[in-house]
């Protein structure tokens, strides 16, 4: 006599569930950094954006690089140019800029490090260039989109790679 936990439909449900959580396990591992071959004119150590393939390169030199899945601006948000890390910040609080507190008057003036809440997830590289920065999200699905106010997103497990990296000065070269 077969037990609801034993029987073989149960063993069968059980091997699916184990089956698509290894997919999904897969599916984050193939969209996470990785180093590869990447020979574009900038110097090793910069950080190079190109905003329509939605990643960011971590250029390491003599033909690598460390590419990684990024969020990048919404349209007519994204902006392009030339900037440098300016401050790094672990679990950084966020208040909204003016633009977006004037569109939602009921966010907070300060959002902690560290809450759920926080947008700028588990660490920030932010940009001599406007209100800009390249921080984490606790909103994993954002990454590969065109998101952000023009803020380049990274899962958290990758911005801290790319905090440990980079120096305040590290040139960043944001392309379309």
């Amino acid at each position: 006599m077969d037990n609801a936990n034993t029987g073989p439909m149960y063993r069968l449900v059980t091997i699916v569930v184990a089956f698509v959580a290894l997919l999904v396990l897969l599916s984050h591992a193939a969209s996470a950094r990785e180093t590869i071959g990447y020979s574009a004119p900038y110097p090793a150590g910069s950080i190079v954006v190109y905003t329509n393939q939605r990643t960011l390169y971590f250029v390491l030199g003599n033909g690598a690089a460390v590419r990684y899945p990024v969020g990048v601006g919404r349209a007519g948000m994204a902006w392009h140019g030339r900037a440098f890390i300016a401050r790094k910040h672990i679990r950084p609080s966020w208040g909204p800029p003016e633009d977006i507190w004037m569109r939602n008057p009921q966010l907070p003036a300060v959002i902690p490090g560290g809450s759920p809440r926080n947008p700028m997830g588990e660490a920030a590289l932010g940009l001599d260039r406007g209100n800009y920065a390249i921080h984490g999200t606790n909103e994993p699905r954002s990454v590969g989109h065109f998101v952000s106010h023009g803020c380049i997103r990274m899962y958290n497990e990758d911005i801290l790679d790319l905090y440990a990296r980079t120096a305040v000065g590290t040139p960043v070269y944001v392309l379309p």
